[in-house]
């Protein structure tokens, strides 16, 4: 703990002095001289280039004065093979047909009057020759050889530059490398994500121009359409995100929640990728512990966001204390639904037991053919509550035809026959369990199991809670071939996991819980979204896409005349291969 107290301290210091501020190290670079040698084909003529070691495409096009693409138009196998050293590659004379060549823009820009030839002759002039240039020119990128031992980690910390920066930079499919592979580093982290930044604003202004009007239709009573045209509001994009996160750390007790320390150091790494990504962020935590909730109207006058506090009382209070139009986010509090009926300004963050029945209902109508048969079985006692009214509602909206059943525990040992008159042995049965229930639904599957192995083919569809029963063999889930609707549900073969699993391993020296994921996912998501709206972001939000996160998927809709539920779901399934997958 004292461990991970200090490394959060430190990322605290880092995120709150906004992220594209930070300077890096800078890493000489070797000067381009242009070629004297030149060939003609197909009646173009070309620079032959030797490549020498820690020479970079981006060092190269902007001696010759071309660009990257040019270079690769000229030599195909580069975007295969790569820059190696020694290589012989072309460069396109673009200056050649208005009388100036690159050899001649170069010389009047550096005013050397010595023959290149002559100068790479001698050896004093050419130390001479790179220490000016070193002093005049400033390359973007370094050159890094590979070695059988490394791997991106490595090379990541080595040079400061993140993992996701270097796949992007060199085109990276995923994390492999291989030895003696040549990667392009930037050398001024800050200087190319200024760049990264510009290129990003200039993509979501020519968005922003090209945005479409919706259009919506409304039948009037006599048949005819009227037709209503909303234009979106123009998002004013900000570069700094003021943020303010509430948890009930319980600090000044001096044991500290694990759950909500988790989920603030998950939260501090996505304010310091956004700060890579070039949005800066001024983040302000509240420990509301004691259920004070230290928040002023001025602090609240200069947010864009608030995250939490954690519970239904606490979020009440915060709620009576801000204005209708500010925002605030509930995250991870399911009890907190109730709350988003009264509020249009929440945003319930937690996909509810509701949405993922709904998400069942619709996954059921997708998979169900005309000649397989849906059941749905109940849990007696609870046939009437709110979960089961709402998976029947579901069900009836969607359309499906379905046999309904229920029964009680104590009736175990008797509803195997009354299951098989509701089933056929020709096609698929599937079964969908609207209860959370784990004795109850350990006995539907012990049930279920004993009618697969009396062959009758079964599809068992459930919602998440059944993923955290500790009592029923997981080996039933696969024989059931059991489909899941999740909230959570953290893919580990995700290249985006990885990173950060290895980034979170690295600074606080413990594995990161399912709060840390959520922290980390909605922190980033929110940011990203202020900063692509401004002010006006919680007008868009219930017309953004589904976001896939690292643990959660976020779409939120508009309840009634309430706040924003949030409605992503994750569905997986379980293979009787035994693997569990993330379906698509």
């Amino acid at each position: 703990m004292t461990y991970r107290f200090f490394a959060i301290l430190l990322l605290s210091i880092c995120s709150l002095t906004c992220f594209p501020g930070i300077s890096y190290g800078q890493y000489p670079q070797v000067p381009v001289t242009i070629s004297t040698e030149k060939v003609k084909i197909d009646g173009k003529v070309y620079y032959s280039h030797i490549v020498l070691e820690k020479q970079t495409l981006y060092s190269i096009s902007k001696a010759y004065g071309v660009s990257v693409q040019d270079i690769y138009g000229a030599n195909p196998n580069l975007e295969t093979e790569g820059l190696k050293k020694n290589a012989i590659i072309l460069i396109p004379d673009h200056d050649s047909q208005q009388g100036k060549s690159a050899r001649s823009v170069q010389e009047e820009q550096t005013k050397v009057t010595e023959d290149s030839k002559t100068d790479a002759e001698d050896p004093k002039k050419v130390r001479k020759q790179v220490k000016k240039d070193k002093e005049r020119t400033e390359d973007v990128y370094l050159v890094h050889t590979v070695r059988w031992y490394e791997d991106l980690d490595v090379i990541s910390q080595k040079y400061g530059v993140p993992v996701d920066i270097i796949i992007e930079v060199n085109g990276l499919s995923g994390r492999k490398l291989t030895n003696r592979q040549k990667l392009r580093i930037p050398a001024d982290l800050k200087s190319y994500m200024a760049e990264r930044s510009s290129a990003q604003a200039l993509v979501q202004d020519e968005e922003i121009k090209d945005k479409e009007v919706k259009v919506q239709g409304q039948q009037s009573k006599d048949g005819s359409m009227e037709i209503s045209h909303t234009v979106a509001e123009v998002p004013a994009a900000n570069k700094k995100v003021n943020a303010i996160l509430m948890l009930p750390l319980n600090a000044t007790a001096g044991k500290g929640s694990e759950s909500n320390m988790d989920f603030y150091s998950g939260a501090l790494l996505a304010a310091r990728k956004s700060g890579l990504e070039g949005t800066g962020v001024d983040l302000s935590v509240y420990d509301v512990a004691d259920g004070t909730i230290p928040v002023t109207e001025n602090r609240i006058a200069m947010t864009d966001v608030a995250i939490g506090p954690v519970s239904k009382t606490d979020l009440t209070t915060l709620l009576s204390k801000v204005p209708e139009d500010f925002f605030v986010v509930s995250p991870f509090d399911p009890r907190a639904e109730s709350l988003v009926a009264g509020h249009a300004n929440l945003i319930q963050a937690p996909a509810s037991v509701y949405a993922q029945y709904e998400n069942l209902a619709s996954w059921i109508k997708e998979d169900l053919r005309p000649d397989e048969r849906l059941v749905v079985v109940f849990e007696k006692a609870m046939r009437e509550n709110t979960e089961s009214t709402a998976a029947e509602t579901f069900l009836q909206a969607a359309g499906l035809q379905y046999s309904s059943f229920s029964y009680s525990i104590l009736e175990g040992r008797n509803v195997l026959v009354p299951i098989k008159g509701l089933m056929t042995q020709g096609s698929k049965n599937r079964v969908l369990v609207v209860s959370e229930s784990e004795a109850f639904v350990n006995d539907l599957v012990r049930n279920l199991n004993l009618l697969v192995h009396d062959d009758y083919p079964i599809v068992l569809y459930g919602p998440s809670k059944l993923r955290s029963f500790e009592t029923i063999d997981v080996e039933d889930y696969h024989n059931l071939n059991l489909h899941l609707a999740m909230s959570y549900y953290v893919d580990y073969d995700s290249k985006e996991v990885q990173d950060f699993l290895m980034e979170y391993r690295a600074l606080y020296n413990t594995e990161p819980s399912p709060f840390a994921f959520q922290g980390y996912d909605l922190m980033l998501y929110f940011i990203r979204i202020c900063s692509k709206y401004g002010d006006s972001w919680g007008k868009h939000l219930e017309y953004e896409e589904t976001a896939k996160m690292l643990q959660s998927d976020f779409r939120f809709r508009r309840y009634g005349e309430g706040g924003l539920e949030n409605i992503g779901i994750r569905r997986i399934t379980y293979g009787p291969d035994y693997s569990i997958r993330l379906a698509d």
